[in-house]
């Protein structure tokens, strides 16, 4: 089982997911009307390491974090 937390103003509870890689996510995820707009800009990181591959492998008790893309000035 992984976990999957959202950052910053991305307002969801985490999830608990049992999930082998990120695609099997990113499907998941586009069934949530709130979230879909936020996937497309979101970085996501594998246990606090970015990723850029939806073939990321995934194993018990790594945790996904989506990080939407913030400004500063």
């Amino acid at each position: 089982m992984v976990r999957v937390e959202f950052l910053g103003p991305i307002q969801k509870n985490a999830l608990e997911l049992e999930i082998n890689n990120l695609n099997e996510l990113a499907k998941i995820l586009q069934e949530d009307e709130e979230l879909k707009d936020w996937l497309d800009n979101c970085a996501v990181a594998v246990n606090d390491t970015l990723v850029s591959s939806l073939e990321a492998p995934l194993k018990s008790g790594d945790k996904i974090s989506l990080l939407p893309p913030v400004c500063g000035g």
